[in-house]
């Protein structure tokens, strides 16, 4: 489904024409959106700069990963930061530049980073303002803005506490600022110890690969021990996912996305999808489960299919789920019943049926929705059910780390599929418009961020939920 003020945009002779005549109307910027399986250098010839709080923390870090990810580094800050990167660069073919009123008049970043690891005092955030407010403008389309800060819980005082969780009200307000031109604005915060679990995340959160995501804060954690090197390329090699509801739509992105970076996925969907999920499983060289979650057998299905072909599973994709609308005041118990036993109920009951088959270092993806965080008028019973799926990974991410396996939950804004086409045009439209980036996601959008939370190089994100909204009016 198409986004007509998208295409209009695209027309320069339709933009001067409402730009002349003053009709207040704001055209999105198309997304750039990455195509086909990860690569080794995600970041490749984009402009970063870097600039910092403080001692810059992370030089190292930032160092290493954006410039072997690609990057062209310009930063701002001290010799003795620049000389971290410099020989990294040199290493790498890759000199940075140190940066200037006189080399940066015609700079276009395409990302701006900022190191706030050391932030102690609301004074330092002028350093933030400061920074931004001189390459803001400079920002390429559809740019990147992150911050990078400690953990507010691990602050060593209720100062530094403050002035950490401000900048989360500071990125968020951003995002909502550059949202126009498809750029898109994240705060990162890190845990002591867990500095290294940063690489990947660096590459997800700059590339076109998280284009619909904007005004998020992510927690990094140490909690879930890591064995060996994150692959920066096929991502799930060798391993079997499962997705439910996988015929169509975001399950359907989502497998094809798994498949592309190496995992063998079984497509599971009810028995009356059939054929769409025959063709997806043919398309992908996967597997087929026809099985309706609700069914109180589905459990000892999947476990026999699971174990009688591939001995245990690596990461299991919650996507099944409903809608049955309708006001509190006039929803019947059936409509209440149905959308709780498919959203949540059976998730559950499956998934504590599926743990003890999960292999070390899987991964457990679920579907929320951002009516679950914000609420919506005629969806209590969709609402309830995919805030229950918020406490559940929650809870449950804490039980699985022993085991080594990251829980987390994914919570989509407005995605253009089959079902939201059939929403009527000026509720369409508006739905559409009430983000940061001014349009609809794609099921796409979904499949990069659940794919990205289902590889070895999130094992430093568990027990979060990832809204992919485009930085949602509606909610926290």
């Amino acid at each position: 489904m198409s986004d007509f003020l998208i295409k209009l945009g695209k027309n320069s002779t339709a933009r001067g024409i409402i730009k002349k005549i003053g009709i207040p109307l704001t055209m999105p910027q198309e997304l750039r959106r990455a195509k086909g399986p990860w690569e080794e250098r995600p970041l490749e010839n984009m402009s970063i700069v870097v600039a910092h709080i403080g001692n810059a923390l992370l030089s190292n870090v930032l160092a290493d990963s954006l410039i072997e990810a690609g990057a062209n580094i310009w930063v701002k800050g001290e010799k003795e930061q620049f000389q971290i990167f410099h020989e990294v660069g040199e290493a790498c073919g890759r000199l940075p530049k140190l940066i200037n009123e006189e080399n940066s008049k015609n700079l276009k970043p395409d990302a701006l980073v900022f190191d706030a690891m050391d932030i102690k005092t609301p004074e330092d955030l002028h350093l933030a303002y400061e920074f931004f407010h001189h390459m803001i403008r400079k920002l390429n389309i559809c740019g990147r803005c992150l911050i990078l800060a400690p953990s507010v819980s691990q602050a060593s005082n209720p100062i530094a506490a403050a002035s950490a969780r401000a900048l989360e009200g500071f990125i968020r307000s951003m995002g909502r600022e550059i949202g126009r031109n498809g750029s898109t604005a994240q705060i990162i915060y890190v845990d002591k110890g867990a500095e290294e679990r940063l690489d990947p995340i660096l590459r997800f959160f700059l590339s076109p690969r998280s284009a619909y995501i904007s005004g998020q804060a992510i927690h990094v954690t140490a909690k879930i021990s890591v064995d060996n090197a994150f692959p920066s390329t096929r991502l799930l090699d060798g391993k079997v996912a499962l997705v439910t509801g996988a015929a169509r739509g975001i399950g359907a992105a989502t497998a094809k996305t798994l498949s592309l970076e190496g995992a063998h996925v079984i497509c599971m969907d009810r028995p009356a999808e059939n054929e769409a999920a025959g063709k997806l499983v043919d398309e992908i060289r996967g597997s087929l489960l026809l099985c309706d979650i609700t069914d109180k057998e589905a459990s000892n299905t999947i476990i026999k299919a699971i174990q009688d072909q591939f001995k245990g599973i690596d990461i299991i994709i919650h996507n099944a789920g409903i809608t049955r609308d309708k006001t509190l005041a006039k929803m019947d118990a059936d409509r209440w019943n149905q959308t709780l036993d498919v959203n949540l109920n059976s998730l559950i009951r499956v998934n504590e049926s599926l743990i003890p088959f999960i292999r070390k270092n899987g991964r457990i993806v679920c579907l929320s929705s951002v009516s679950g965080i914000a609420g919506n008028i005629g969806q209590t019973n969709y609402s309830a059910s995919k805030a229950g799926i918020i406490g559940y990974i929650e809870m449950l991410s804490e039980l699985l780390l022993d085991e080594k396996i990251a829980v987390n939950a994914v919570a989509p804004g407005f995605i253009e599929t089959q079902m939201t086409a059939k929403i009527p045009f000026l509720t369409r439209e508006a739905a559409r418009r009430l983000c940061n980036l001014s349009q609809g996601g794609l099921p796409e959008d979904i499949a990069q961020t659940v794919t990205f939370l289902s590889s070895p190089g999130a094992a430093g994100i568990t027990g979060e939920v990832i809204r992919i909204c485009g930085g949602s009016f509606i909610g926290a």
